[in-house]
């Protein structure tokens, strides 16, 4: 009995640390039913280091915030517990059962998977205002200009965004939440060349305003049109009641919704009374030319003829005319080409069909004229411009109305022409010339370059294999260039994220724990800041190069939750490129 009793005490210790050593990959969330106004966390979180993790796509939500990244290291009796979290923010976009799918990870040559879990999302939750938020939303305001409110169908006109903000609040960032879609018009964003602070008034009073967005539509449509409200979220910088040493008071940042507001366009339609009956829609100032690139041709031989309408108004919308010719000129079908710029007084350039025209028979040949209608917007009327015409003089080719297999050619006495079926054979499209100077290959200089050179690459090829080999068989040295390499790229991505906090921050983390990992030659569940300082001075790096490094580190963890200007950042990124040069050059 007690030798049962002793096995199945082994046997429950055994079970007992199998259970505990196995990998634990989960998704925990801040709450499952939230407000369509609330945010969400969500954390995957493992009991093993691991690579590769993949979130999923978070179909449904706005992530506003992360991934961020932490490590728990703890020792209890003697055992060692770890964990690693990756954390996002998320804002839901409508309202119902969202789903949160799997995230991936690789731990030991094995993938894990997440849980999914579903979140359901009710009605906006009427919350009690902030204090800060209200001052934020009184002093900032976003507003949709229109340059017209009552346009013609395929009039342009003009929205621009303007983003007013009080002389005593700042903005340090924003981002958009929700774009008009412009399904009744046709539009063309025009981005501004960088973002220009000017001062200006709302609603009587002094402000400051930058334009976000200017768009150019057209309406397609008459009656009224809806133009849905540009809304952005707004990270506020707002006074509060503390100062500094110096007197001045601290800003504290909130976040703050903001929109344009809906506004409506009610179009009008263009007048029938003398509206042509071959009117196309077009709207504006234009001219209109027929050109031909010849007057005097052979038979067999091709011309082109260009259609172009030029001028300011809907260009890319409108249609050109058709050229009708004789039978007797084969035409093929027009090429058409644009020419057409968009600022914010619409359209400009021109359009153009090119035909090109192929006369069969000697003789002379009248392209009749063609016209083009318009609206135009200054006299409020129609008009109608019409081109010249034009006389095309084919000099030399057969006369039409022979026989079937013969054509009289004038001023030859009846002589019999053979029709031949190539017709376009003056057109070549390959040249096929041929030297008249021989070379033979036997001897000559490529003859011998090519018979030797794989002679003298074989001790070339050697080299190359003993240095291929030796680098494959440095492992220390592997790893450092591969540590190299990713703390240059996150460093990259940090520049490139320079004013995005989060994005910043993070990628700078992780940038300084790749070259650690290298340099130290330790894992990341190692990384604490005790045990890098120890390992870095033991290699001989100085005291105050340890010291900033650390410092360096700290601003990573600090700044996701502390106001960080840009200056800031650039001045972070500096000092981590400078210290990274610096444990380079004195490391051991």
């Amino acid at each position: 009995m007690k030798l049962k009793k002793h096995i199945a005490i082994l046997l429950f210790i055994l079970f007992t640390s199998i259970a505990g050593a196995q990998v634990q990959f989960q998704t925990r969330v801040s709450k499952k039913t939230l407000g369509l106004n609330e945010r969400l966390r969500v954390d995957f979180s493992m009991n093993k280091d691991g690579d590769n993790f993949n979130p999923p796509g978070f179909d449904g939500f706005d992530v506003v915030g992360g991934p961020n990244q932490s490590v728990s290291n703890s020792w209890i009796n003697g055992k060692r517990s770890f964990e690693k979290t990756y954390s996002y923010f998320l804002s839901p976009k409508r309202k119902g059962n969202l789903m949160i799918a799997s995230a991936s990870i690789e731990i030991d040559g094995q993938t894990y998977k997440t849980n999914a879990i579903v979140i359901k999302v009710t009605k906006e939750i009427q919350k009690p205002k902030d204090p800060s938020t209200a001052v934020a939303s009184e002093n900032i305001h976003l507003v949709a200009e229109v340059s017209k409110a009552n346009p013609y169908l395929n009039e342009a006109i003009t929205v621009v965004y303007k983003l007013y903000v009080a002389p005593n609040t700042g903005v340090s960032n924003w981002r958009e939440t929700d774009n008009p879609e412009y399904d009744d018009f046709w539009s063309q964003h025009i981005n501004p060349k960088g973002l220009k602070i000017e001062k200006g008034q709302y609603n009587g009073e002094d402000y400051q305003y930058v334009v976000l967005r200017r768009t150019v539509l057209y309406p397609q449509k008459t009656g009224k049109l809806i133009i849905e409200p540009l809304k952005l979220d707004v990270t506020a910088d707002i006074p509060t009641k503390r100062r500094d040493i110096f007197g001045q008071r601290l800003m504290s940042k909130v976040n703050v919704p903001v929109s344009a507001g809906r506004r409506t366009i009610d179009v009008k339609p263009l007048p029938e009374v003398g509206k042509p009956l071959d009117f196309s829609g077009a709207v504006g100032d234009f001219k209109f030319n027929l050109s031909t690139s010849k007057s005097e041709l052979n038979a067999n031989e091709s011309m082109q003829a260009k259609v172009t309408v030029s001028g300011k108004g809907n260009l890319k919308l409108l249609s050109l005319p058709k050229l009708t010719l004789p039978n007797s000129l084969e035409v093929y079908e027009p090429e058409h080409s644009e020419s057409v710029r968009t600022n914010l007084g619409g359209m400009q350039g021109e359009v153009s069909d090119s035909y090109t025209i192929v006369p069969q028979y000697k003789g002379k040949y009248p392209i009749p004229t063609i016209s083009f209608s318009y609206f135009d917007l200054d006299t409020e009327t129609y008009k109608r411009i019409s081109s010249n015409k034009t006389i095309v003089n084919v000099l030399e080719g057969p006369v039409y109305g022979a026989s079937d297999n013969t054509l009289t050619v004038e001023g030859a006495e009846k002589q019999n022409v053979i029709l031949n079926n190539n017709q376009f054979a003056f057109i070549k499209t390959e040249a096929n010339l041929i030297s008249k100077t021989e070379t033979y290959f036997f001897k000559s200089k490529v003859f011998w370059a090519s018979l030797l050179s794989p002679l003298l690459l074989i001790p070339l090829a050697i080299i190359f294999r003993r240095k291929k080999e030796e680098r494959a068989g440095d492992l220390v040295g592997n790893r450092l260039r591969k540590a190299d390499k990713l703390a240059k790229k996150y460093l990259g991505e940090a520049k490139k994220a320079l004013g995005q906090k989060e994005a910043f921050y993070v990628a700078l983390e992780k940038a300084l724990h790749n070259y650690l990992k290298a340099k130290l030659n330790i894992e990341t569940s190692d990384l604490s800041k005790d045990k890098i300082k120890v390992l870095l001075l033991e290699r001989k790096v100085e005291n105050t190069v340890v010291t900033d490094f650390e410092n360096i580190l700290e601003n990573c963890e600090l700044a996701r939750y502390t106001p960080i200007t840009t200056v800031t950042m650039q001045q972070d990124y500096e000092k981590s490129a400078s210290t990274i040069n610096q444990i380079d050059k004195q490391i051991r």
